[in-house]
């Protein structure tokens, strides 16, 4: 996700530094006009905001405190986490912010890198209103939708709840589908037909067609970071009272998907493990 967002931030006329620790993502934004710099710290000097791609909140922690991130901000710069993290944790990161004169805001995406590539991303924000409103005319080069959703933490929040509902219609749509074609139904009828029907959901619309019948199952983003995105979000269920009963199973069977599949596979690839449960052992996959 990174490297496209950060092309597009290049193509709009901003001054970017980049860095990753994988060499071969920062040769790509590099080569499309940002300046690569060898560590965080780097990033950080003279910079007015800092963005932030990481895949989890314990990343996130170790960047912006053990390896300096924080500490070489300038006072009155903003921090702004573009990731999927915990939202406990990122006003735990924010709070700390404020104490070097730091604002923050929480600015997950939804869309895919499809979505970073093509600038249609939706942008969940949260943080202080000045806050979100210095930084939206960044956001609004990435994201076609850049919603402020509520206070620290309230963009995390969502895009956890976002994530469980995606993932959990995934699987249901993947079932239903499936269940079709073993009856004898075209999976491209049944997909068509839901889509003008009370059925339709992303998974239909979107990730069927273009993932999985084509059988590329490239969205670029990962089952076991839809796993811990779907565990957030139960998390935050429970936190709050309120029984998170379809979601917790949900986890439950993604969760064994994810330590089935290989490491890096595609969150979509969820219909290959259903597959294969029902053809080697003829299973359900509770």
């Amino acid at each position: 996700m990174g490297a496209p967002m950060a092309r597009r931030l290049v193509r709009a006329g901003y001054l970017l530094r980049c860095h990753d620790a994988d060499a071969a993502a920062l040769a790509t934004v590099s080569g499309a006009g940002a300046t690569p710099v060898p560590d965080v710290r780097a990033v950080a000097e003279g910079a007015e905001a800092v963005l932030l791609m990481l895949p989890s909140s314990d990343v996130v922690e170790r960047v912006v405190f053990a390896d300096g991130l924080l500490a070489a901000m300038a006072p009155g710069s903003v921090l702004v986490d573009m990731g999927s993290s915990r939202p406990h944790s990122t006003r735990e990161v924010a709070a700390r912010a404020r104490e070097h004169e730091v604002a923050f805001v929480d600015a997950p995406v939804s869309g895919g890198v499809a979505g970073a590539r093509s600038g249609s991303l939706t942008i969940m924000a949260g943080g202080r209103d000045g806050d979100v409103a210095r930084v939206e005319r960044v956001l609004a080069e990435l994201g076609e939708r850049v919603l402020h959703v509520g206070g620290v933490g309230a963009g995390h929040a969502l895009k956890a709840l976002n994530n469980l509902m995606s993932a959990t219609h995934l699987l249901v749509t993947s079932e239903a589908v499936l269940a079709g074609e073993e009856f004898g139904l075209d999976p491209k009828v049944v997909l068509d037909t839901v889509n003008t029907s009370s059925g339709r959901s992303g998974s239909t619309e979107t990730k069927w067609p273009r993932y999985v019948l084509t059988g590329s199952y490239d969205s670029g983003f990962g089952a076991r970071l839809m796993v811990k995105d779907m565990r957030i979000a139960v998390e935050l269920a429970r936190e709050s009272g309120w029984p998170a009963l379809l979601g917790e199973h949900a986890v439950r069977l993604w969760s064994r998907a994810a330590e089935e599949l290989d490491p890096g596979a595609d969150h979509t690839e969820i219909v290959e493990w259903l597959r294969k449960r029902h053809t080697e052992q003829g299973e359900e996959p509770a």
